[in-house]
């Protein structure tokens, strides 16, 4: 597969009428990042929900399903698909930890037990250890399948909000290694507030919209 969320700006791909309205303490976070530390160009994995713009693939067992992704890290996501329930206590991670089901032809994912160290999307925004995805996998053709997650985050966000997005199944295509580390030459002209990757233009951050 390849594609499935907006990486740039999640407030660019919203469902039809729900809002990113920030936290006062989140607000803060959002306008003090410097595009340098952004985890993703540290090669960190990149959490829940953006992705990076490379392959990946669902590989599927009777009691888990993998999420295995080409960039970054090279990294891998596990969904416990046997009916298990999330422990009491978790010890945060990157990916946090993932049940899913089934809903008819929809596949479910439920995660908790996340850090708080990755950026939705290239311009920041934040997160807190209360951050809850659901995300809603849905094939709505033979080549794509239609990606919502949902977001809630009473630490950042006053109210739930829905991303989506789309993937493009990549017949033929196998994933390649790719190390993130490796002959990195782009940590060095990261520079400024965090922005989107057009043109290395450096583009006015917007601003988080008013709170009600």
């Amino acid at each position: 597969m390849g594609g499935g969320s907006n990486s740039g700006d999640i407030t660019k791909a919203l469902k039809p009428g729900d809002r990113v309205v920030m936290t006062p303490w989140a607000e803060k976070v959002f306008k003090e990042r410097k595009a340098a530390d952004d985890p993703e160009s540290l090669c960190l994995p990149f959490g829940i929900p953006r992705s990076a713009p490379y392959p990946w693939r669902i590989l599927q067992t009777p009691t888990h399903y993998f999420i295995l992704f080409e960039g970054n890290i090279h990294s891998y996501r596990q969904i416990f698909m046997d009916g298990r329930k999330h422990p009491a206590d978790l010890d945060p991670t990157w990916y946090g930890h993932s049940i899913g089901h089934w809903e008819g032809q929809t596949l479910v994912v439920d995660t908790v037990g996340f850090n708080d160290k990755f950026w939705f999307d290239y311009l920041g925004h934040p997160h807190t250890e209360q951050l809850h995805t659901t995300e809603r996998y849905t094939r709505t053709d033979l080549g794509n399948i239609q990606i919502e997650v949902t977001i809630e985050d009473p630490g950042a966000y006053t109210t739930p909000f829905t991303t989506v997005g789309r993937a493009r199944l990549m017949p033929g295509d196998e994933l390649m290694e790719y190390i993130c580390n490796e002959n990195d030459q782009d940590r060095g002209h990261y520079s400024g507030p965090p922005h989107l990757p057009t043109d290395g233009l450096i583009p006015e951050r917007p601003s988080p919209p008013a709170r009600k």
